[in-house]
């Protein structure tokens, strides 16, 4: 009775401190919720007085564009065949930068993830250095690198390829590193004792256990790329994307061209997003789900 007697006022403090904690914490949240909002109601004030027109008087017609695009469409419904036709060979130039930017990003960021992880990097006093340029990869929009990248280059596929594989690069180097934080390196140490370079050690000893989830996070970032490189055509970057932006930039009479357009990159990503994430499905959990399902 004496100790619980004794230890009783500790108790209660404890609790009236916890109490007070707590309080603090929904006052300083409370703050911090009034100021977004109060920054949020600001920007978009900002935000609508800088408009060309007004959001409040232009938010009926959000939908007078798409019905124009889906009655002319209707309307040529018998020439839809051919427009996909047509725009196929842009599909597949999309595709094709989708997958080479990809690839090259994909082997990039294994490059930069294994310079970056502590135990694996081959100079380990370099790891900051790798890691800020994996930051730097990622932290500057696609958008913005081909736009460098086309006026010196100019217009095509290959600044849209190397401004998705820049920062593919730099976004798969980040997941890729936090898969090697999870990779055991008793492997890499046995091959080291035993005289192996550092590419062998990396080849045998980390890639066969982090393999699977480069892959799959490979597969995850194809599937963002297609996206990415279908955006990247507005601005000159060629693929579906640059001939969408003709098509609506022509106005009425292409609209059965745009709604193609819209189907293919629709179809498209639908597909690739159902195989890639049944192959993710396959690497992460093994082919006895799928047989058990």
């Amino acid at each position: 009775m004496t100790d619980l007697t004794a230890g009783s006022p500790s108790v209660d403090r404890i609790r009236a401190d916890y109490s007070e904690m707590t309080r603090r914490k929904r006052v300083y949240g409370g703050i911090l919720l009034i100021v977004f909002v109060a920054l949020m109601a600001a920007g978009f004030r900002t935000a609508d007085a800088r408009n060309a027109g007004n959001f409040v008087d232009g938010w009926h017609r959000i939908f007078d564009y798409p019905a124009e695009v889906l009655s002319e469409a209707w309307e040529k419904i018998g020439a839809m065949p051919e427009n996909l036709v047509k725009f196929f060979p842009a599909l597949v130039e999309t595709l094709n930068i989708a997958a080479a930017s990809t690839l090259i990003g994909a082997i990039g960021g294994t490059f930069l993830a294994l310079m970056s992880t502590r135990g694996m990097a081959l100079w380990p006093s370099l790891i900051p250095l790798f890691r800020r340029i994996a930051d730097i990869c990622r932290a500057v929009p696609e958008i913005v690198i081909a736009l460098v990248l086309i006026f010196v280059l100019g217009g095509g596929p290959v600044p849209a390829m190397i401004a998705i594989a820049i920062h593919t690069a730099g976004a798969l180097g980040k997941l890729f590193s936090e898969v090697n934080e999870n990779a055991s390196l008793k492997p890499v140490e046995g091959l080291y004792s035993v005289g192996a370079s550092w590419s062998q050690r990396m080849y045998l000893g980390v890639i066969p256990q982090v393999g699977p989830n480069y892959v799959s996070y490979a597969l995850l970032r194809f599937e963002i790329n297609i996206r990415a490189s279908a955006i990247l055509g507005f601005v000159g970057a060629g693929g579906l994307g640059y001939e969408l932006r003709n098509s609506m930039s022509w106005g009425q009479g292409r609209y059965d061209e745009a709604a193609a357009i819209f189907l293919l990159l629709f179809v498209t990503i639908v597909v690739v997003d159902q195989i890639s994430g049944i192959l993710r499905d396959r690497l992460t959990h093994g082919s006895e789900k799928g047989a058990r399902a």
